[in-house]
Order: C-alpha cells, then sequence, then structure tokens
C-alpha cells in the first residue's frame, strides 16, 4: 500500500519546472503532484479546492513553494523562508506546524533558511510597504498561501501543510532592477535543492498508519503535473 501522494503547489511554471528536476527519491510511496495554480489568491483558493474534490485517495500533504519577496533587510536572492504562520491582508494568521522540521531538513542540506511569518497581499509589494510589513512581523510576502491555508482549514483541517519561499529579490534590491536575472537563477538553483527536504518532512509528517477510508493509488511511472 503506497502512502497518499504529496500536492505541491505554485504559482507559476518556472517553480514547477524547478521543482519537477529535483530528486523526489525517497520514502514517500513515489513522485509528488505537481501543480501550477496560477497567481493570486482567488485562483489558489480555486485550484486547491478543485484538486480536493477530485481526488478521491486524498493527498498526505501539502506543500506551497515558489519564489517570494522578502520584507525583512539583511537577506539574500537564493535564501530560503520557511513560514511558521502565514497571514493574509485582512490581518488573518494560519498557523503552521512545519516550520521548525522542514526549516532544520532545509538546514543540513546546506541551504540558508529564515523562519517566520508570511504576509499574502493581493499585489506586487514595493517600497515603503515591504518595511511596513516587516515592521508588523512579516519575512516574506506572496500572493497565494493563506488562500490554500484557508482552503485546507475549510474542507481538510488535519492536513499536513508547509510553505516555503525563495528569494528573488530583497528590499535593498527590488524585482526588475539591475541584477534580477543572476537573482532568478539563483533562486531557482536554489528551489530545485529544496527538493529532498521537503521529501524528508514529508516523510516525518505523514501519520505511520494509514487511515482505514484512505484510498491509495499506484505509484505512477512519470512525475504528474496538473495545471489551471
Amino acid at each position: 500500500m503506497t502512502p497518499a501522494p504529496l500536492l505541491v503547489l505554485c504559482a507559476l511554471g518556472p517553480e514547477v519546472w524547478a521543482l519537477r528536476g529535483g530528486d523526489w527519491r525517497g520514502p514517500v510511496g513515489g513522485p509528488p503532484v505537481l501543480v501550477r495554480t496560477g497567481m493570486g489568491r482567488r485562483r489558489a483558493a480555486h485550484t486547491v479546492r478543485r484538486l480536493l474534490g477530485s481526488a478521491p485517495g486524498g493527498y498526505g500533504a501539502v506543500v506551497v513553494a515558489g519564489f517570494g519577496a522578502a520584507v525583512a533587510p539583511g537577506m539574500a536572492p537564493g535564501d530560503v523562508i520557511v513560514a511558521n504562520g502565514v497571514r493574509d491582508a485582512e490581518g488573518h494568521l494560519f498557523a503552521i506546524d512545519s516550520g521548525p522540521d522542514l526549516t532544520r531538513a532545509l538546514k543540513v542540506r546546506g541551504l540558508t533558511v529564515h523562519t517566520g511569518v508570511h504576509h499574502t497581499a493581493d499585489h506586487v509589494v514595493r517600497g515603503l510597504e515591504r518595511r511596513a510589513l516587516h515592521l508588523q512581523g512579516a519575512l516574506a510576502v506572496d500572493m497565494e498561501a493563506a488562500a490554500v491555508l484557508a482552503t485546507l482549514k475549510e474542507l481538510r483541517p488535519a492536513l499536513p501543510a508547509a510553505v516555503l519561499r525563495v528569494v528573488v529579490d530583497t528590499p535593498e534590491r527590488e524585482l526588475f532592477r539591475p541584477g534580477t536575472l543572476p537573482a532568478g537563477v539563483r533562486a531557482w538553483r536554489t528551489l530545485r535543492a529544496t527538493v529532498p527536504a521537503l521529501v524528508a518532512w514529508y516523510h516525518e509528517s505523514r501519520p505511520a498508519d494509514p487511515q482505514p477510508d484512505a484510498v491509495h493509488h499506484p505509484t505512477p511511472s512519470t512525475l504528474p503535473q496538473e495545471a489551471s
């Protein structure tokens, strides 16, 4: 009996591409389901709702992963920011238990990792707004994670979840400034390098015994991908 697959959600195609090429070998029962949700909270929530409703066997855990912007000073492109909570634009905070374990797994593999609150915005955040978010306790900003967690809380509250962002731009060097391309390449390589840590975290986070009503699927021979 193979465990339910890991569901990995990315907003953008290059994020899926980076993760597809990672080393997914390990005791997780086969490759993950990688899904491009598109950008923004509405698309992310719609995609998660559709996936959860169309998978009779369910998923063993959910990861939101991709590129993001740091709002705290002193971070560099290629650093990884793991969420221990995600706050939405309305101020709701979704706590995440996976932060310490995932951070530890990433650090063991030599990555530079920061752990803290992510803020999910409904627009690209720049300039003084970044500083304001940092003063409110955030380390990173994205546009999807809070919507994913809100949908999971409604439909599958017991499902383990993790959120990580690899820094592309920082308060000192914002997106579209000179140097963004090298920073993007560094972030892309780092995102791919997170895969073994995600495998290790999933192995540790899933229940030791399968649920009696769970339906397990045969391990696919190729890495699946769904896109909205």
